[in-house]
């Protein structure tokens, strides 16, 4: 009986240790702390047994590790956490942005196709697929891909954005301006402000786009892109130092600093 007992003990203790551990990860991960997340994923991964669970700490690990510009590692531990489950979409998603991000758009569309064929309806893969299509001048697929969003998502804001953003990376930035404006009256979010500020940058017009992104960092100050979009647009008023500091809290936030090269090598040009 009290060997039953003891067995039981350890047991809760394994378990209680477990969740702690896990708690610790996320809180890592949500406080933007990716080394922290990157330590900690890295041991829950390893000790797992159940693959689903598995699977979500790689994928977990493979965002951390993106988030420090560790790409090679980001790449391992999303094909770890493929090799786990198989069926888990969240994995198909984030290969197929950053082999998108890394100029391998094939191999993207590949991800996609493959993600989509475990879940027809996963808003990630056609947003990606979407953006892939729109770089590649394919503006008709780009806008199929958003509008099947909307029709199992009527409500996604990243699909409405997404539509606003191909008409301004088409050059119609009145129709984007437009779409913004109907948007924010709907519903006021630090995302939007972001890109109708990106519209006004557009339209050169800069007391417009630095009072949108001043209040998109208002409503959100963790969301890293405004600051990002702050940047651009302090750059062209030639205020290099505020702009490079606003890359930095960019980064400290959770954004690749890869994806920034070119604009932080205007901060070492200083």
């Amino acid at each position: 009986m009290k060997k039953h007992l003891l067995l039981g003990a350890l047991a809760f203790t394994s378990c209680t240790l477990y969740a702690q551990d896990k708690k610790t990860a996320d809180e890592c991960f949500k406080n933007a702390d990716y080394k922290c997340a990157e330590e900690q994923y890295s041991k829950l991964a390893e000790k797992e047994q159940i693959q689903k669970y598995q699977a979500e700490y790689y994928d977990n690990l493979g965002t951390a590790q993106r988030r420090l510009g560790k790409t090679a590692l980001a790449f391992k531990s999303y094909e770890s956490a493929l090799k786990a489950n198989p069926m888990s979409v969240s994995v198909y998603a984030n290969l197929a942005s950053l082999y998108s991000q890394k100029g391998n758009k094939p191999k993207a569309l590949e991800y996609i196709a493959n993600g989509l064929r475990v879940d027809a309806e996963n808003p990630d893969l056609y947003l990606t697929r979407s953006k892939i299509y729109d770089s590649q001048g394919k503006k008709e697929l780009a806008i199929k891909d958003l509008n099947q969003i909307l029709t199992f998502a009527p409500d996604n804001i990243y699909a409405k954005t997404g539509l606003a953003s191909l008409k301004k990376n088409n050059g119609d930035l009145e129709g984007a301006l437009k779409d913004y404006n109907q948007l924010i009256s709907e519903k006021p979010e630090s995302l939007l402000y972001n890109g109708r500020a990106d519209v006004y940058f557009k339209m050169k017009k800069t007391k417009e786009a630095l009072s949108d992104i001043n209040k998109a960092i208002s409503i959100d100050p963790k969301f890293a892109q405004s600051y990002v979009t702050k940047a651009l647009i302090l750059f062209d008023g030639a205020k290099q130092k505020e702009a490079c500091a606003n890359l930095d809290k960019a980064v400290s936030l959770g954004y690749e600093k890869a994806v920034l090269a070119d604009y932080y090598a205007k901060c070492l040009a200083k």
